[in-house]
């Protein structure tokens, strides 16, 4: 079943093309070679928190209206990074257990959710979370089911939920293409990233997300989100970004310029907007 939700959303840009010069992405450092999923953040927590984008209200009237995420429920975050999806169901009356394997993430999670009653943290993966079994009533996973280990991540899952128990996978996804700011961000990423991958290439395609979950439960809503932007502000959510460079890379300066030149391209009145489809895939697991 596919369920859709849209806004109409205005965002004029300007003609352009990104400039680059072949040689920079392959003499890159490649910051995050040979780093694991789990600690690829640690460096870039700041920026993560002032500058990644937060999810409609929409969806997540749509998991208590639709998927079956109760009221006043337990709920396990899990990959809860800096506490962004846990904040909205908290303000929703849920009780949050967030895990998360990333003690510079979790921290930045405890600050932000400081003195809520009903918000835990511990350290855990989605392979081995460290829940009792049957503990909790939902699971959500925001922005991060594409670093799991699928075949494990389904197995804790079945064990802590309890019966009639769901799962929910949430990704805002950016879109690259339509705009020319769109397809120029998405080539300044491809020129400058360490290891960027693509929503295609993280292979989370419905097709692929199918076999999560129960032989025909699956289903899936997509609405719409965005984020505008300075130039700061847009500097800070490449920063965010996983395979961005970091300063101290030959080619960070590059790479700054480019933004640079793609910003003053395309911006209107000293702002872009970054638009993106969030995808709620849900069902029993």
């Amino acid at each position: 079943m596919f369920w859709r939700a849209s806004l109409k959303l205005s965002n004029k840009c300007t003609s352009g093309h990104v400039y680059w010069n072949p040689k920079w992405k392959t003499e890159s450092k490649g910051v995050w070679s040979g780093m694991n999923s789990k600690e690829r953040f640690s460096n870039r927590v700041d920026s993560y928190v002032k500058y990644r984008p937060s999810y409609p209200q929409e969806a997540i009237q749509y998991l208590y209206d639709t998927a079956g995420l109760p009221a006043n429920g337990e709920v396990a975050d899990i990959g809860a990074g800096t506490g962004i999806f846990s904040e909205l169901l908290l303000e929703r009356g849920c009780k949050v257990t967030a895990v998360e394997p990333n003690k510079e993430m979790r921290e930045a999670a405890e600050e932000r959710l400081v003195g809520e009653p009903y918000f835990r943290i511990m350290p855990g993966s989605a392979e081995e979370t460290g829940l009792p079994d049957r503990s909790v009533d939902f699971i959500v996973c925001a922005q991060s089911f594409h670093w799991f280990d699928r075949t494990a991540a389904r197995v804790e899952f079945r064990r802590i939920l309890r019966p009639g128990g769901k799962a929910a996978l949430i990704w805002n996804s950016r879109l690259t293409h339509g705009t020319p700011f769109r397809e120029e961000y998405e080539r300044l990423l491809q020129t400058f990233g360490t290891d960027y991958k693509s929503d295609k290439d993280r292979d989370i395609s419905p097709e692929s997300l199918a076999s999560f979950f129960k032989p025909g439960a699956m289903q899936e809503a997509r609405f719409t989100n965005q984020q505008v932007f300075d130039f700061e502000g847009l500097r800070g959510r490449l920063h965010s970004s996983s395979s961005s460079l970091v300063p101290g890379d030959p080619n960070y300066e590059n790479m700054v310029n480019e933004l640079q030149s793609l910003f003053d391209r395309n911006n209107e009145n000293g702002q872009v907007v970054i638009d993106y489809e969030t995808r709620v895939i849900w069902g029993e697991v």
